[in-house]
């Protein structure tokens, strides 16, 4: 029963992330951050301090996935500490049996954000140049950035940014369903 009303409130937690960042494309602090204080709470009234210790080493390894992106400027820093919380909640490794891990969370989340992305190049409402630039930074020697960088559209232009929080709701919202029929 405990598992049940968790996952329904993890549920309402990531739809109202992933509205929010499909709507006005950031990630407010207070359901970010306040969204991993709720949950390192959870694991130390559940687990002691095993749990918080999981939990934060999963919140580091989640947020540490975005880093790289983050300072090439591919992701934004709610999106990072998104990131954190969902690590914060299913933590590391499993110490409670009916919640994954961040790594395949991670896994999904990137699956979904591929397919967001395509989608929104498709349906023309997404302009791929910043996604080509965060490629040639990442992947080409020869590429001068600073060059690159002056060509962009402005950040704050719509129609440049994927709303990678959707992304992440989905992947963890995935992920832990797919925990909850496995272990059923």
């Amino acid at each position: 029963m405990l598992y049940y009303l968790t996952f329904s409130i993890i549920t309402i937690w990531l739809t109202v992330l992933g509205w929010y960042d499909s709507y006005y494309r950031r990630l407010p602090n207070y359901l970010t951050l306040g969204g991993a204080v709720v949950f390192l709470i959870m694991r130390f009234a559940l687990g002691g301090t095993q749990g918080i210790v999981n939990g934060l080493i999963g919140g580091l390894i989640g947020g540490a996935f975005l880093l790289l992106p983050f300072l090439l400027r591919g992701a934004g820093a709610g999106d990072v500490k998104m990131f954190f919380a969902v690590g914060c909640l299913v933590g590391y490794k499993p110490v409670f049996p009916m919640i994954a891990t961040i790594f395949p969370i991670m896994i999904i989340a990137t699956v979904f954000g591929l397919i967001l992305g395509v989608i929104m190049i498709i349906k023309g409402r997404l302009d791929s140049s910043r996604l080509k630039h965060f490629f040639k930074c990442c992947c080409c020697i020869h590429y001068d950035r600073v060059e690159g960088r002056k060509n962009l559209p402005p950040k704050n232009k719509e129609a440049v940014r994927i709303p990678f929080g959707v992304a992440i709701a989905a992947g963890t919202w995935c992920g832990l369903l797919i925990n909850a029929i496995v272990l059923r």
